[in-house]
């Protein structure tokens, strides 16, 4: 049986609804609205972001074999930092790996499952609308129950990213790959995916310091990757927002073309190492599934 809700939208009786969810969180205040051109990033300023477990382990194929973390870090030390530092020397040499972003703050508020994005400049004009997949099991959540609801008539901030490393990278390492240097080219595509990564972690620490809660951040790089911070970012494509479509919307919102960033036939952006997310503050925004 459906009943309409207090948002206008209809549900249904056996629906999951939102468990504990606080609706009083302070919403914060962002330094801007609309989106800014972050160009030329050194790159050396996103290494440190630069996940090195993904990196060595799993695209590189350093495997422990037997050794203890701590025996594992310090012959990753010896054997495989020189491999990355010669990598980024090469990239600053060559100009490689080349990252840039777009991101920005926009009002927003959330209608049922649906987020609606407001025009800055005018808050009655709506500029999209973003509808997420309600969980079925569990806490019943929904990416759209950590904003502020229309019935309110708060306003809420909903922050947006965009990131790539451009095409050149890409090029590059496929380069290598057609010149049958197939360790060489390990190398440069495993850099250029977790680089890819390591820029939107970059991005979204730039993001939690604008909105003035970055001081609750894990002190260690390594335990901010692991998302001990406050809120999330949610790539397009995961359970929780699986629509790669809605990209689309993102690229508008933040003028991709700043960066050479787009849509392709199959909702896959490109260059083809690039990344978006939408970005949430509320203390209780975490990973989850659909």
């Amino acid at each position: 049986m459906g009943v309409v809700n207090a948002s206008g939208t209809l549900s249904f009786m056996n629906e999951p609804q939102p468990q504990g969810i606080q609706t009083d969180n302070v919403v914060p205040e962002p330094p801007f609205w609309g989106s800014r051109l972050l160009q030329s990033i050194p790159l050396r300023a996103v290494v440190p972001y630069i996940n090195r477990t993904s990196l060595y382990k799993f695209q590189w194929g350093f495997k422990s074999q037997g050794r203890s973390e701590s025996e594992y870090r310090d012959w990753a030390r010896h054997e495989i930092d020189p491999i990355l530092n010669d990598l980024i020397a090469r990239s600053d040499a060559e100009g490689v790996i080349q990252p840039q972003a777009v991101y920005g703050y926009f009002p927003c508020q959330s209608n049922g499952d649906t987020l609606i994005v407001y025009d800055p400049a005018n808050r009655e004009t709506e500029r999209c609308r973003f509808a997420f997949p309600r969980q079925q099991k569990g806490r019943g959540q929904c990416i759209s129950d950590f904003f502020r609801g229309r019935e309110s008539g708060e306003i809420d901030t909903v922050a947006f990213q965009l990131v790539t490393i451009g095409q050149h990278a890409s090029d590059y390492a496929r380069e290598i790959f057609d010149a049958d240097q197939y360790q060489r080219y390990l190398y440069w595509h495993g850099l250029n995916v977790e680089t890819t990564e390591g820029l939107a972690e970059f991005v979204h620490q730039r993001i939690r310091s604008e909105l003035g809660f970055a001081s609750e951040d894990a002190r260690a790089i390594g335990d901010m990757i692991k998302q001990r911070y406050r809120g999330s970012r949610y790539s397009f494509g995961y359970p929780a927002c699986p629509n790669l479509h809605d990209q689309d919307k993102i690229l508008d919102l933040l003028g991709a073309e700043r960066i050479g960033v787009r849509l392709g036939d199959e909702d896959q952006l490109w260059p083809e190492e690039s990344t978006s997310a939408i970005v949430v503050h509320h203390p209780q925004a975490k990973y989850f599934s659909a």
